[in-house]
């Protein structure tokens, strides 16, 4: 069954052509498992359901190919951004070739803006952490260079600032990161995703921001798991007597991982630990360091994101594929002790799926989760023998367990889900004085 549509529509007179809005999301890359992609699809379902129509301007891209547009130095993993970021961070000068070769690159990203937005006929773009995290600095400037030039609207979705990440704190680009990680322009909404950061970006760039948390289709329950997914715990290398705890993240160090693999020695319970997602763009050394550490602590970790798919199949191997869903209906616990997190998009995902959840005090859990009267087994940046205790009774007891992800599922339901976007959307668009800013005004 479809959804109802949102009983909202952008306060423009409709365009003669189809009455539909078109807006367009910009991002280094659309595609995969992290949480800028993640949320990119629900903020789309929002809009589509709308009756808006949405497109991907990106340098990798798995949505529909008719309404994607790649633009190969999108990429931050593109060989000559690379090169371009291996020579600006970690130093305080730039050399004249590094220079020219940024504007120049920066100059053909925004011409190829410019040509996109007049063929798919643009009102708005909704840049996802293009303007925020300096991954590609060619396509931050060519962004706003390009808004710059014409009256398109635009709404900036900010996740993770430079000044969050130590490896970009040392850097040959503060003039370029001044002027578009974030841009202080007042034309821009600019929408953040947690109350630290808003007013860490009000007091740096002097403008307004609006807090949109992340979110999940909690009106829309996961199904229960079919016969497939309960093949994974074989097809990984679980026994039937053994714990599935899951570490739905990336391998980086800010993740915490080693508190998992702790809490499991701990425990001394039959337990696996699963690790659903790669690296990412940080190197291998962590990745070297957990399974040295669980070496060290006996624990067993297993690697499975070449097992996780947006669907399921079989792979080049002849194994099955799993998505993300299947995982999650498997596991008897959810680990998340980071360290530091914008939001926390596998918190919500663990409520979604209803598992319970051992989880770190980050700050933004502290500041902006937590008050909302979540039932999580919480530890304050180091394990103590109440945490691992805490943690077995609710293994121990399926009523509790059962009471926990019942009402973390209603809380969710009420401060992180699909309508809480949609108001928030309609807030911003209904705004007088930013209708037509994240909205083009022109003649239908």
């Amino acid at each position: 069954m479809n959804p109802a549509p949102i009983p909202w529509e952008f306060q423009r007179p409709p365009r003669a052509r189809d009455g539909q809005h078109r807006v367009a999301f910009v991002s280094t890359r659309i595609a995969g498992t992290d949480g800028v992609s993640l949320e990119i699809g629900k903020w789309a379902d929002v809009l589509e359901r709308a009756g808006v129509s949405c497109f991907y301007i990106a340098g990798e891209c798995d949505r529909p190919a008719d309404q994607t547009v790649l633009i190969p130095h999108a990429h931050f993993q593109h060989p000559e951004i690379r090169e371009i970021n291996a020579e600006i961070f970690g130093t305080t000068i730039r050399s004249n070739a590094i220079t020219n070769k940024l504007f120049q690159i920066a100059t053909d990203i925004h011409n190829e803006l410019d040509q996109i937005i007049g063929d798919l006929d643009l009102d708005a773009l909704i840049v996802e952490n293009a303007l925020t995290i300096p991954m590609n600095v060619p396509l931050g400037v060519a962004i706003v260079s390009a808004l710059q030039e014409t009256s398109i609207g635009c709404l900036a979705h900010h996740h993770d600032f430079y000044w969050e990440r130590d490896r970009f704190l040392v850097n040959a680009v503060p003039d370029l990161l001044r002027y578009a990680f974030p841009p202080a322009l007042g034309f821009i909404q600019h929408v953040v995703i947690n109350s630290v950061q808003a007013e860490e970006f009000s007091r740096r760039t002097g403008q307004s921001c609006w807090i949109i948390p992340n979110v999940m289709n909690f009106a829309s329950p996961p199904p229960p798991p079919d016969d497939y997914a309960r093949t994974l715990r074989a097809e990984i290398g679980i026994d039937d007597d053994e714990l599935l705890v899951l570490q739905p993240t990336r391998v980086v160090a800010r993740k915490g991982i080693e508190h998992a693999i702790e809490l499991i020695y701990r425990m001394q319970r039959k337990a696996k630990l699963v690790i659903s997602h790669h690296g990412g763009d940080e190197g291998d050394a962590y990745e070297s360091r957990i399974r040295d550490y669980a070496k060290m602590f006996d624990v067993t970790v297993l690697f499975i994101a070449d097992r996780i798919a947006d669907e399921r199949g079989i792979d080049g191997e002849g194994r099955k594929l799993f998505t993300l869903g299947d995982v999650y209906s498997q596991a008897d616990l959810v680990s998340y002790p980071s360290e530091y997190e914008g939001f926390g998009n596998a918190f919500l995902e663990a409520i979604y799926h209803k598992r319970p959840i051992f989880c770190n005090r980050y700050t933004i859990f502290r500041m902006d989760i937590e008050p909302c009267g979540f039932d999580v087994v919480c530890f304050e940046g180091f394990l103590t023998d109440d945490v691992v205790k805490e943690m077995l009774a609710v293994l121990d007891d399926s009523e509790r367990c059962q009471r926990m992800v019942e009402h973390n599922y209603q809380v969710a339901n009420e401060y992180f889900s699909y309508e809480v976007l949609e108001r928030e959307l309609r807030t911003i668009v209904e705004r007088p004085q930013n209708i037509y800013r994240v909205l083009r005004q022109r003649e239908a």
